[in-house]
């Protein structure tokens, strides 16, 4: 991961600069989209090096692991395609490099023919099972910075943040 804190620095400038001219600028707000949008994208950058070496992209990994954390280890494109947030073209895309690599299979429903029912392999759930593991020690470390608490913490407010930002949740 290329370094940040020279982006930090200039963003929290740019903000400060940003806000003498332009009265009542939210900084807080505006450094913690900053923030989240800078981090996100680094931590992305860093998953796809590391998915690299097993010929994936996010979406692709992102995808199987819906498979593999299912109940039934199946679900349909098109509920795939809401919660990887992927285009109908773009779902067809990664299951057809799933599929292709024996990860996943391509049935129809016994209920609606015209239903495509997608489900992960015994290769595709190895293969899972492989890849994550080593991968841990450093998913750990990134977090290291913070303690225990505030790593709860921390994801609670994520969280909250997201179901906030919902459009389809009415409490909001």
């Amino acid at each position: 991961m290329s370094s940040l804190k020279p982006c930090v620095d200039a963003l929290y400038d740019g903000v400060d600069r940003v806000a003498e001219i332009i009265p009542g600028l939210p900084k807080c707000e505006v450094l913690l989209i900053r923030l989240l949008l800078l981090t996100g994208e680094a931590l992305q950058r860093d998953v796809e090096a590391k998915l690299k070496p097993f010929d994936m992209n996010d979406s692709d990994f992102r995808t199987l692991m819906m498979l593999y954390s299912s109940a039934e280890g199946s679900s349909t494109p098109g509920e795939l395609c809401a919660l990887a947030e992927q285009k109908p073209t773009n779902m067809t895309r990664i299951t057809n490099l799933l599929a292709k690599r024996g990860l996943i299979t391509r049935t129809h429903a016994t209920h609606d023919r015209r239903q495509v029912v997608l489900k992960i392999t015994d290769e595709g759930k190895h293969f899972v099972r492989q890849m994550l593991p080593p991968m841990f020690p450093e998913l750990t470390a990134k977090f290291a910075c913070f303690t225990a608490p505030e790593r709860k913490t921390f994801e609670h407010l994520l969280k909250k943040l997201a179901l906030h930002l919902d459009p389809t949740d009415a409490s909001t």
